[in-house]
């Protein structure tokens, strides 16, 4: 009864398209780079040194595994590593469970060094 009727809008911003396309897209990639650089890059840098240090992982280097276990490294395959918490307690853990490594003789001159 008292309906006005609507007309389509003629497309004002078809010419400019492009332009219009590059000012939205600028920003999610201008945020994309920052994201890079500020979270993924250093995420696969230290990703790259963990892989590193353990397959560096030798005989007799003192380790931490993931749950806190500290022990010498006494026997190591691809995979596993067996480390002895103690002279009578010996356990088998995944090598990329591993959070520190210590290589032979590198604690006891860092504890000479401070003395």
């Amino acid at each position: 009864m008292f309906s006005t009727p609507a007309y389509a809008q003629s497309a004002a911003g078809a010419a400019g398209g492009t332009s219009g396309f590059l000012i939205k897209i600028v920003p999610l990639v201008l945020l994309f780079v920052i994201f890079w650089f500020l979270i993924i890059r250093p995420q696969q840098q230290r990703l790259k040194q963990h892989r590193a240090m353990v397959d560096a992982v030798k005989k007799g280097d003192d380790v931490v595994t993931g749950g806190g276990l500290v022990g010498r490294v006494i026997k190591v395959t691809d995979q596993e590593v067996e480390i002895e918490l103690s002279p009578t307690v010996k356990v088998k853990a995944i090598k990329s469970t591993l959070t520190s490594v210590t290589p032979r003789g590198t604690a006891a001159a860092a504890n000479d060094a401070k003395a």
